[in-house]
């Protein structure tokens, strides 16, 4: 399998568990690996025979927009869910959603969760 690669789709989401997270927001940032078969598309030179990434990423930032979730792992899993159903050359995808602004109470980087899904 080919890949394309969508590191740091960044928008407003409204996820956690606590209140003020679903009310005020805070920035989620999405990587995706879509696993594809580009040769028919290369041969080609044709968008529509390969995951076209500009819809991809306004998937991905319209699922960080929309409904609020308690947990990141269940906004990942929708996000791999949907890129599937969306996109069929896709066989695999993996996603991570990150949350640079958890209510973590200790000095730390980042928080992310990784998932994998595929057709198979």
């Amino acid at each position: 399998m080919d890949t394309i690669t969508l590191t740091g789709i960044t928008a407003i989401g409204y996820h956690g568990v606590f209140e003020h997270e679903k009310r005020d927001g805070q920035p989620f940032v999405v990587d995706a690996v879509l696993h594809t078969d580009v040769s028919a598309a290369a041969a080609a030179d044709d968008l529509t025979k390969t995951a076209d990434y500009g819809a991809v990423a306004e998937t991905i930032a319209g699922l960080i927009r929309g409904k609020s979730f308690d947990l990141i792992e269940t906004l990942a899993v929708r996000t791999a869910e949907a890129i599937l159903a969306g996109f069929t050359a896709v066989e695999a995808v993996e996603v991570t959603v990150h949350k640079p602004k958890a209510p973590i109470q200790v000095p730390f980087g980042d928080v992310g969760i990784n998932v994998f899904r595929s057709r198979a």
